[in-house]
């Protein structure tokens, strides 16, 4: 069994062929995508397989989605151990407005916010806009 099979299956997510090749295709980028550009790779794929294989992944813990402000989702991989919990897996995001690529900064947490007694936070984002180092150099 490989690797991603074995990811996969830890998240109880049956290995078929084309999560195996999503699952690698996210594992492959540096950057978090868009779901048009996981139609782009696989254009011979249905597209409501290829939407229904993010969403289970995201149910599953296996991505996260991100809001970076353009209006359009993006989903990464998850760390190792993830599971994706407001208090304490969260980090920073980072979008570029030169290349208007979005990354995860996974060194960078988001602080713990208090909030008021009978509020419940379900979802935090934070995204940082500005120039990536690659653009920057």
């Amino acid at each position: 069994m490989t690797e991603t099979e074995e990811t996969l299956e830890a998240h109880k997510v049956r290995p078929t062929a084309m999560r195996i090749l999503i699952y690698k295709f996210l594992a492959n980028k540096k950057r978090a995508v868009a779901l048009t550009e996981i139609e782009r790779a696989f254009e011979k794929a249905d597209r409501a397989t290829l939407s229904r294989t993010i969403r289970t992944f995201e149910g599953k813990g296996i991505v996260h989605q991100i809001d970076d402000g353009t209006g359009v989702p993006k989903y990464a991989l998850c760390e190792t151990g993830c599971n994706c919990e407001v208090e304490q897996d969260l980090h920073i995001h980072f979008h570029c407005n030169n290349c208007d690529e979005t990354i995860c900064l996974t060194d960078h947490k988001i602080p713990h916010i208090n909030l008021p007694e009978g509020y419940l936070a379900e979802n935090v984002n934070l995204v940082v806009k500005g120039i990536c180092e690659k653009c920057n150099a």
